[in-house]
């Protein structure tokens, strides 16, 4: 029942242009071109030297349609999911404007039965072709997640967080007139269906990357709500931009769009190795690394609340110079090391290490060479 609930949710989802505004051929050369579904001579992108025209085969045997423009002074790659009544051939334009303006490489395809792509569209189709076309950035290119924003518009949405959901070292996404899910554009519900699709709702706060969400006040396709929520169940929200009067299919046509996409595009450019790890490791509630200026200040190794004693002689909380360690009762993980031997002393017999029949410390009595020594006790 479900399954058949999902098949007739996807009818109302997906509305391909029929016909396709594109078509695929393949020069003599070997290599693909594009050509206008209406005649057989070549449209302008066909002659753009930056232009990529890709074939790519998914896992659920499609094969779908890519375009990447290539950038020379790009750091950064663009993934573009687009909406669900457009195709390559409308959007080329698009893709030429942002790859200048934001100086990016930009990675764009059309779902399964979409454009010139093969098979049906279908919410786990489109989830197998944005994975597909990854390992093509991957394979053929050699972009990684690291150098990789993920750009979602309407319901590619859905499958720009199913895969932003998956890499955790992303750089960035970009969502654009997002969905809470499919079924919640049709109706105010609070609770989550098994026959509804695209339950963004689900998967935002699995994104460990910066979140851009962009959405119009008079969107009457997608409702505003679905932005702001989106937007506050981000784990690290970037500033959002609410388009005063913006619909849904228009929000390209404002200046602020593109000077707000740039800026955050400036900023993910910007941010170091040495950040985003430190964000990862929050992320990941993973301690930070030792250097010279800094001292973590967990102390306590079990939650008996055994604190670990500094070194008196330097500012770390443990040493593994030291010959001996007191441990703790429960979790037996040491505790406290002593890393200058001439800071600590006996009261009693001035050793330089401490001395069992005062402090009942076990210690080391150490020979002149300072590395022969018996442990008393």
């Amino acid at each position: 029942m479900g399954c058949m609930l999902s098949h007739l949710a996807a009818k109302f989802a997906f509305f391909p242009p029929s016909p396709a505004t594109y078509q695929i051929k393949k020069r003599e050369n070997g290599k693909l071109t594009v050509v206008s579904s209406s005649s057989s001579m070549p449209i302008p992108l066909a002659d753009d030297s930056s232009l990529d025209v890709l074939l790519i085969d998914t896992k659920r045997g499609n094969k779908i349609v890519a375009f990447f423009l290539k950038n020379p002074y790009a750091r950064l790659t663009l993934l573009y999911s687009h909406g669900n009544a457009a195709d390559l051939g409308q959007l080329y334009d698009l893709f030429v404007q942002l790859k200048l303006n934001l100086r990016v490489n930009i990675m764009g395809y059309d779902y399964s039965g979409y454009g010139a792509s093969t098979g049906k569209p279908s919410e786990y189709n489109t989830y197998a072709d944005i994975e597909a076309v990854y390992q093509c950035l991957q394979t053929e290119y050699g972009v990684s997640q690291e150098d990789l924003i993920l750009y979602g518009q309407s319901v590619g949405s859905g499958p720009t967080l199913h895969l932003a959901s998956k890499l955790p070292r992303l750089r960035g996404v970009v969502l654009h007139s997002g969905i809470l899910s499919g079924l919640r554009v049709l109706c105010h519900v609070k609770f989550s269906f098994c026959f509804d699709i695209y339950q963004n709702i689900n998967k935002i706060q699995k994104v460990k990357c910066p979140v851009l969400v962009i959405h119009g006040t008079e969107d009457d396709v997608v409702n505003w709500l679905h932005g702001n929520k989106l937007w506050k169940m981000a784990r690290e929200p970037y500033e959002p931009l609410w388009i005063k009067g913006g619909g849904h299919c228009n929000l390209e046509l404002f200046p602020d769009y593109i000077r707000h996409l740039c800026r955050f595009i400036q900023e993910m450019e910007n941010m170091t190795t040495e950040i985003r790890l430190k964000k990862i490791r929050q992320n990941l509630h993973l301690p930070t690394r030792w250097n010279n200026t800094s001292v973590s200040v967990n102390r306590c190794c079990c939650r008996m609340k055994c604190w670990k004693p500094k070194c008196l002689g330097c500012p770390k909380t443990s040493c593994i110079k030291c010959s001996w360690r007191i441990k703790c009762p429960k979790c037996w993980i040491p505790s406290f090391v002593r890393c200058c031997r001439s800071s600590l002393k006996c009261p009693k017999c001035c050793r330089p290490c401490c001395c069992i029949n005062c402090l009942n410390w076990r210690c080391c009595v150490e020979t002149n060479s300072g590395l022969n020594g018996k442990q008393d006790g």
